[in-house]
């Protein structure tokens, strides 16, 4: 039995938007149907930073168990010239526990992540979309911007960051033109769909800027000590979460309830109750829907089993084993 080595740049070329998107809504979409139990999470601070562990099962042609360890450092650039998140993902054959592969998980966090928004904009946004903003411009918004280009038209995108140099060089680095913004209330008041990945430990969008209709994908939250949008904003729209009871714990709606703005009855749908049709998505087009993206481990382990696959497809990756047998 072989173990599978795929880097970082293997995983963004086999992983597609495309593959991702779709391996990520049919994961919710059989999460709300409970054919998979709920993912796991173990948080833990470090210092400057954090590791969790997010961990999911997932039965496709056979079953699937993915656990992924990212560290979170927001300093690292600054400080150490490295990325903010680093990890590993690890997936298993969940019939015998055998360790089919090892990958990067920089990648799939960026990826399946970026995927979940796209998949809420497909059911909660209103189709004609005339401006997407992007606000905060670090390694998470390229994958958003491309994820989400894959279910939306905008007529034009704007790019927003507390750094204005950061915010020019994603713009410069897309393929689509991207404007910079200079003044987020103005630009967020302008955008149709909104999308937050920031490291931000205060709210960042407030409940006036946003028009009526807007969708918004709150990305940043994956901690209880971030926070990205206003509890105002929070009571005031139909918000989604990708696992509630997660949520509750380190998301927007964390802060939204211990603001005392929203209780968990509150919230609207999971997700996965969109995607399978148990609950209606947008039902008024002047309606503000809000989703709060935790990450989870479900969409590790859907993103892993995706690139996996496509691995093996193609004849990628690095072939090793932790042990040899013996012979007798």
């Amino acid at each position: 039995m072989s173990t599978l080595l795929l880097s970082r740049s293997e995983v963004e070329r086999l992983l597609t938007p495309d593959l991702c998107i779709a391996a990520v809504e049919e994961a919710f979409r059989l999460l709300a149907l409970g054919k998979v139990p709920p993912p796991g999470i173990l948080g833990m601070h470090a210092g400057e930073g954090s590791f969790h562990v997010k961990a999911g099962f997932l039965t496709l042609e056979r079953p699937y168990f993915a656990a992924k360890l990212n560290a979170n450092f927001p300093g690292n650039g600054a400080r150490h010239g490295l990325p903010t998140i680093q990890g590993a993902v690890l997936l298993s054959d969940a019939s015998n526990g055998a360790p089919l592969a090892i990958m990067d998980s920089m990648s799939i966090t960026a990826l399946r992540t970026a995927a979940a928004s796209a998949v809420a904009a497909k059911y909660l946004a209103r189709r004609e979309c005339e401006t997407l903003l992007v606000v905060g411009c670090g390694g998470q918004a390229p994958a958003q911007l491309q994820a989400l280009l894959r279910v939306c038209r905008p007529r034009r995108v704007l790019a927003y960051d507390v750094e204005a140099r950061r915010a020019a060089a994603f713009a410069a680095s897309m393929v689509k033109g991207v404007a910079v913004a200079d003044d987020l209330a103005r630009a967020a008041g302008a955008s149709d769909i909104i999308v937050t990945c920031t490291t931000s430990k205060r709210y960042v969008i407030e409940q006036a800027w946003v028009r009526p209709g807007a969708f918004i994908a709150a990305v940043g939250a994956d901690n209880e000590d971030k926070q990205e949008m206003d509890p105002r904003l929070m009571a005031a729209a139909k918000v989604v979460t990708d696992v509630t009871d997660q949520a509750c714990r380190i998301g927007d709606l964390h802060h939204a309830i211990e603001a005392g703005a929203m209780r968990r009855e509150s919230v609207y749908a999971e997700l996965g109750e969109v995607v399978a049709g148990l609950k209606p998505g947008r039902t008024r087009n002047e309606e503000i829907i809000l989703f709060d993206s935790t990450g989870t481990g479900l969409q590790d382990v859907a993103a892993a089993i995706a690139a996996y696959r496509k691995a093996i497809e193609e004849n990628a990756g690095t072939s090793f084993a932790f042990s040899e047998r013996r012979a007798a």
